[in-house]
């Protein structure tokens, strides 16, 4: 580090200037700079000594290296000289030397001569052809030149196992090398015969071929030709299934396999099977082929002159002539006798290797499947197989195969793959619903958290007031709240699924509410999507127009397992909706216990996701049309919903017709997530009464004169007439009670704040029901504990006007509170006898005189009071205690509406009330809904000052019009649905 520095600040120096060098540095500058430079030389000096070292001795290694290669080089031209001098020097004495008289030799012993070197020319040749004939694949060819070879090392006597001398050894050494080389292509060509076997591309020739030359090897027997080849071909199937696999290739890899099993059959049959006697045989359908192959092969007599080993390339050689007859005309041979393949021993090893191989195509093809990660490529993969095995069937040649040869048709479908393809889809059905359910959870236990966070928080959702109360939901704008086509398209031929944002509103479908559906709904869509590419397609046309031919080809029915397949989808689908409603449930014990007990449970948010979950069940069905077709199927996307009441009347005096499993199946998913709902809403109302309650028994309980004085209302001076003991009439005046108490008023309308908040208009009739029985219960229980109770030091006493009114709470109180439903029903209302208890007690503190006169005006009062509170109190009372549709036909005594009792003047007209009309449209094919008929005036109508006098003349001029008018556009009443 210091010596580069030092090298870098030398670099930077000026040293050729000392002048300047000792006019910016002092003298020991000076020095120090000289010693530097002086070790800087130092240093140059030996890296130039090294490297002139090192390439000195690179050099010197040349140098002795070439003049090597010179001297290597001239003692071999010099040897190349001495070669050509001698070999001159022989020539010239040979020349001059005189030639002996040559011999005649006998003619057969030259003959002789000239056969063995036509042999040992041969058996030089062989191998060459021998290789030739394996890179063409001609094993068979391959295999008689090396038996021709064998044969040629016993005539020439070159057998190594022999003890006896061979003169053609020790003439022809090279034949040492010969024989060694010819002894390895028996394993060769064995071993890629045998390879041959495992390939499903091949020939029935070359297979026949191949199966000859591992007999003739191996003097083996065709039973165990055939049994080599059933085993290569299990050995083919084992290595096509442990093939790696990558995605797409799953398909082909069992596509191979199909057409890797047929080929076997097909081959085997074309090979091993012989006709009976007495069957023609079939052009288009060879068999036999493996012993008409070795027929031709080891036969004695060919069919063709020339046939044989030696083809013609070594016929035109010269010394071919001199070849022996024998090996001229060679022909392998077995030492035993080819005898045929019985019918029956064929069908018995069939059917075992068959079964076999069964168990590993099964593990094979499962561990395939395993890499298959959706239903639309199983689809894919089956459809492929479908097409495959079709095509094989469409030979008329298949089915005569296998009842050939197996005495029954082969399943590749049902037999192999069906249940594999079932366990597969079963497996992916039961994840991905797993997954849904899982999802679901988690976006449920999201969806309670951010419930918890209060809406005035910045962090909070948007959409989170809407669930503290509903009533901002229901009456705020939205660009959604109408559908873009609501002008123009009515709601007959709307889609069923296109939910507008007034109808979610009606319905009281929170936002929280409507993204949780939509969630589930987009991966239940997801999911049904996928899953449809493994069923049948919608087209039923199609399955009609096949033909009895062309289902008689298929080689199996697709679509047969499709009822499995929609029972698995359907049995799922029931699971996951349980698993919501057990988390729903789960979640609504945990907040029942935490809330129960307390008096601040309003103001807590618990409450909210109570109502959010009840919501959530009670609309899950309806917005998660993609669960109705998984459950129904794919009925169930286009069954339309009746909405001709009418028409479900008459289905409903009709004889009862059997439900479908599936539709029954939907009713019990329907029922489970409503009565999950109604166990939320029970969990809210129980809460809300139980505080409204506690406030109202509070308020009753109260026995101080302040208290008392601060709940009393007005009430109203009566005159009466009452006849004296004279005879004569006696006006007196008597003073009842008209309004209800404070705590009532307060009572009743807290309950309608909080049933207005939870969207009131949406509830379950039987979560009202149950709501209101519990709130009449608490007053009871209320009144009963101020019936039981001493009076204190310092209360007021209970004195009967006290009494009175409490007893007008407590009438009016039980009319609004109880349903009429069930008293409608039964024909007369049911007596409660705690309510009888009480009142009772109450009577008792009131003159009785009093009360016989008091009694009538204080049923005019609640029946008036009812009435005027109907509006105000409507979510509590419900349509059961509003007035019923009055019919056309009635006197002019009957009061028409309810404005006109009031005894002062009112300052508006009649307001009409929202009633059903009971007049029948006379065409029941029309399609815009009427204007509701208003009934005929009174005798009174006719007086311009008489109250709705107005309001009738604008309904009379609206119904002479010719014009359509706002009552009568039905586009504008269908906007809202």
């Amino acid at each position: 580090m210091a010596a580069a520095a030092t090298s870098a600040a030398l670099k930077r120096l000026d040293l050729r200037d000392p002048a300047a060098l000792f006019e910016t540095h002092g003298a020991e500058e000076i020095r120090g700079l000289e010693r530097q430079v002086r070790a800087e030389i130092e240093h140059k000096k030996e890296e130039l000594r090294q490297m002139v070292g090192e390439r000195y001795r690179d050099l010197i290694e040349a140098a002795d290296t070439i003049g090597q290669m010179r001297r290597c080089a001239e003692g071999l031209v010099a040897a190349v000289q001495a070669t050509d001098q001698y070999c001159a020097r022989l020539r010239q004495a040979g020349s001059a030397a005189p030639r002996p008289p040559r011999d005649p030799q006998p003619q057969p012993s030259r003959e002789k001569f000239y056969s063995m070197a036509a042999q040992i020319k041969l058996l030089l040749e062989i191998p060459e052809h021998i290789w030739s004939s394996m890179e063409a694949s001609q094993y068979l060819h391959a295999t008689q030149l090396y038996l021709l070879c064998c044969r040629l090392h016993s005539l020439l006597q070159l057998d190594s196992s022999g003890s006896r001398y061979s003169p053609v050894l020790s003439r022809f050494p090279i034949l040492i090398r010969q024989v060694a080389a010819a002894s390895h292509f028996r394993s060769t060509i064995l071993h890629e015969s045998k390879m041959l076997l495992k390939c499903q591309s091949v020939t029935d020739q070359a297979v026949a071929e191949a199966l000859c030359s591992i007999m003739l090897l191996e003097e083996s027997s065709p039973r165990q030709a055939l049994t080599d080849f059933l085993l290569a071909r299990k050995a083919a199937i084992q290595k096509l299934l442990n093939q790696p696999h990558h995605g797409a290739g799953i398909k082909a890899q069992i596509c191979s396999l199909v057409e890797l099993l047929a080929t076997t059959l097909n081959q085997a049959y074309a090979l091993f099977y012989t006709l009976p006697e007495g069957l023609l045989p079939d052009p288009s359908l060879p068999c036999g082929l493996l012993f008409l192959t070795l027929e031709t092969i080891t036969g004695q007599h060919p069919a063709e002159k020339g046939a044989g080993v030696l083809r013609e390339e070594l016929r035109l050689r010269s010394w071919f002539k001199h070849l022996p007859a024998a090996i001229v005309e060679f022909r392998p041979a077995l030492r035993t006798l080819a005898h045929p393949i019985s019918p029956e021993y064929l069908t018995d090893t069939l059917q075992k290797w068959i079964h076999m191989c069964k168990e590993d195509i099964k593990i094979g093809i499962s561990n395939l499947l395993m890499f298959v990660k959706s239903m639309k490529g199983l689809a894919g993969i089956r459809d492929a197989v479908w097409e495959l095995l079709t095509n094989e069937a469409a030979s008329h040649s298949w089915d005569v195969v296998c009842r050939r040869l197996l005495d029954k048709p082969l399943l590749f479908w049902e037999d192999l793959m069906q249940q594999l393809f079932l366990d597969r889809l079963q497996t992916l059905t039961r994840e991905g619903f797993d997954s849904i359910s899982a999802s679901s959870r988690q976006l449920l236990v999201s969806a309670l958290q951010e419930l918890e966070h209060s809406p005035s928080k910045p962090t909070a959702n948007k959409n989170v007031h809407f669930e503290h109360n509903m009533s901002l939901f229901l009456w705020s704008e939205s660009p959604s709240d109408l559908p873009s086509d609501a002008a123009w398209v009515s709601l007959a031929n709307r889609a069923p699924c296109a939910g507008s944002g007034l109808s979610m509103k009606a319905q009281a479908v929170s936002p929280c509410v409507q993204n949780f559906c939509a969630a589930l709904d987009s991966k239940l869509k997801v999911k049904l999507d996928d899953l449809l590419a493994y069923l049948p397609s919608d087209d039923s046309s199609l399955s009609k127009d096949v033909s009895p031919t062309q289902a008689k080809n298929c080689a199996f029915d697709r679509y047969a397992d499709a009822g499995t397949v929609q029972g698995m989808l359907r049995t799922h689908s029931v699971a996951c909706v349980r698993h919501i409603t057990d988390c729903v449930r789960a979640e609504l014990q945990s907040i029942e216990e935490v809330v129960q007990g307390q008096q601040d449970a309003l103001s807590r948010v618990k409450l909210h996701a109570v109502l959010f979950m009840a919501r959530l069940c009670q609309s899950l069905g309806e917005l998660c049309p993609h669960l109705k077709q998984c459950i129904l199927g794919k009925s169930g996307s286009t069954e339309k919903p009746a909405r001709d009441p009418r028409a479900l009347k008459k289905q409903g005096k009709g004889k009862s017709e059997q439900v479908p499993p599936m539709q029954a199946q939907w009713q019990e998913v329907k029922e489970l997530l409503l009565q999950q709902s109604v166990v939320g809403y029970r969990v809210w109302s129980a809460a809300v009464v139980r505080v409204l309650a506690h406030g109202f028994a509070q308020s009753l309980l109260l026995g101080d004169a302040g208290s008392v004085l601060a709940t009393a209302t007005s009430w109203d001076e009566l005159e009466i007439q009452e006849e004296a003991e004279s005879g004569s009439s006696i006006t007196s005046k008597i003073r009842l009670p008209i309004q209800p108490s404070w705590y009532v008023q307060s009572f009743l309308f807290s309950l309608c704040q909080e049933i207005n908040r939870a969207g009131g208009h949406a509830l379950p009739k039987v979560t009202l029901q149950e709501m209101l029985k519990s709130c009449m219960a608490q007053v009871v229980a209320a009144y009963e504990q101020l019936s039981e109770g001493k009076q204190k030091e310092g209360e007021f006493p209970l004195t009967q006007n006290r009494a009175l009114q409490l007893l007008y709470d407590l009438r009016y109180l039980h009319i609004v509170l109880t349903a009429k439903g069930e008293e409608v029903k039964s024909g007369r209302p049911k007596q409660d006898s705690r309510m009888e208890k009480v009142t009772d007690y109450l009577e008792a503190l009131i003159d009785p005189f009093d009360l016989d006169v008091f009694t009538p005006h204080l049923n005019s009062n609640l029946n008036r009071l009812v009435q005027r509170t109907s509006v105000l109190f409507g979510l509590v009372t419900g349509t059961e205690n509003q007035l019923t549709p009055r019919s056309s036909a009635f006197n002019s005594q009957e009061p028409h509406n309810i404005l006109p009792l009031a005894s002062s003047q009112i300052r508006f007209g009649l307001l009409p009330l929202s009633m059903t009309s009971t007049r029948k449209a006379k065409s029941t094919r029309s399609i815009e809904p009427k204007a509701q008929v208003v009934p005929p005036a009174l005798s009174q109508a006719d007086d311009p000052t008489h109250p709705g006098s107005l309001f009738r003349q604008l309904v009379s001029e609206e119904e002479d019009s010719s014009t359509p008018s706002l009552f009568k556009l039905g586009w504008l009443s269908n906007m809202t649905k």
